[in-house]
């Protein structure tokens, strides 16, 4: 396991990472099926703690799986069934988020989570064998990792309540702390192009998730209502807003955003409230549907905000990380502004328009105006 070539032509994601990506489709549609049950009984701040808590495991250890891969893949039959351990992990992780959702009990998700975690440290001690000048900083990342895993098992005896919630905030602080601790004296190398693209994949599981969910909850609301016309609002609502969330998440260069190390984190980072909004979208035309066929007491104004709130926090999370440095005036102000008139929708009298004109208005413009090049801007702080 010797560092990877991080100028490699032609890297691309191995067919072991795209398997890989699969158990993460299971564990993404379970929380995001979760956070739609809590949202429609109006349990609002249970379920985005208790959704936010599963996703930080989901996305914080396939985030360190690629990050680990794009320096020291090997391919070879260890390195595989290693990674095989860990999609076990992930999917024991899946099957506890239900009981972590309904009755605060994270056993099983974090003994899915350990497993994964426990594999990624038998990862980085294979890699310092070969790591040379890297040694130091694969360790450091083993260890790390290792005492990590005590405080998640210390977890599990905490009672469910606020004191959990504070314990699980340190914890995951202390976890994404990690990779500035072990690379602060030497980076392992990466590759842009197979970095972003494993990003970009991921990006394209969470919207798959929402088309998937609200197609399945379209064909159920179907059954209960007697006219068609609110369920091709919704269509059309999902199918633009999905598609412009496509096309606005990769119209920007996005290995040129990372560059350095202090580049690289922010946007490795920044891609939880990504991930996580563009997967609570489905949640939300799911809670949409629940208050059309009487099944969910909100009003259809906070249901239209489980929408649209996830909306405006994609949109601003990938203009902030990937957008704003390779855009112009106009693109830099279309997207925030964009991203604050979808969250007037709710208020409107006319459901779901304002929302799809908006979104078709930003791919428009940028349509009309590509990226610039990076060398003749200033680059943001």
């Amino acid at each position: 396991m010797r560092p990877r070539d991080p100028a490699q032509p032609h890297r691309a994601a191995s067919s072991l990472e795209l398997f890989f990506d699969l158990v993460f489709v299971v564990a993404v549609s379970i929380a995001s099926s979760q956070l739609h049950h809590a949202l429609a009984h109006a349990e609002f701040v249970h379920g985005v703690t208790s959704y936010a808590m599963v996703f930080f495991a989901i996305w914080w250890a396939r985030m360190n799986f690629t990050w680990f891969a794009t320096s020291f893949d090997t391919d070879d039959w260890l390195y595989r069934v290693t990674t095989i351990v860990q999609m076990g992990g992930v999917l024991v992780l899946a099957a506890g988020i239900p009981a972590a959702f309904e009755h605060g009990d994270f056993t099983i998700p974090v003994i899915g989570y350990i497993v994964m975690r426990v594999a990624m440290i038998a990862q980085w001690l294979r890699a310092s064998r070969g790591a040379g000048e890297l040694r130091a900083a694969t360790r450091r990342y083993a260890f790390g990792i290792a005492g990590v895993q005590v405080l998640w098992v210390l977890f599990l005896l905490i009672p469910a309540g606020p004191a959990q919630l504070v314990a699980f905030v340190v914890f995951a602080l202390i976890e994404v702390v990690i990779p500035i601790f072990a690379e602060y004296r030497r980076q392992t190398p990466w590759h842009p192009h197979h970095i972003t693209e494993r990003y970009g994949l991921f990006t394209l599981i969470v919207l798959g998730e929402s088309l998937l969910a609200s197609a399945n909850a379209i064909v159920d609301a179907s059954h209960e209502l007697e006219s068609f016309a609110p369920l091709v609002s919704i269509s059309i609502l999902t199918l633009v807003v999905t598609a412009s969330l496509w096309w606005i998440y990769f119209w920007p260069p996005h290995h040129r955003a990372i560059t350095t190390f202090a580049r690289s984190l922010r946007y490795g980072y920044a891609h939880f409230v990504v991930f996580a909004a563009a997967a609570a979208f489905s949640s939300g035309v799911e809670v949409e549907l629940d208050v059309l066929t009487e099944q969910s007491d909100l009003s259809s104004v906070a249901a239209s905000f489980t929408v649209t709130i996830p909306i405006a926090v994609f949109l601003l999370g990938v203009w902030w990380i990937a957008i704003r440095e390779y855009a112009d005036a106009v693109v830099n102000t279309v997207v925030p502004v964009g991203a604050a008139l979808v969250l007037l929708d709710p208020v409107l009298p006319i459901p779901v328009a304002i929302t799809a004109l908006v979104m078709v208005v930003i791919v428009v413009v940028l349509v009309l105006r590509p990226p610039i090049d990076s060398s003749s801007v200033e680059r943001p702080s």
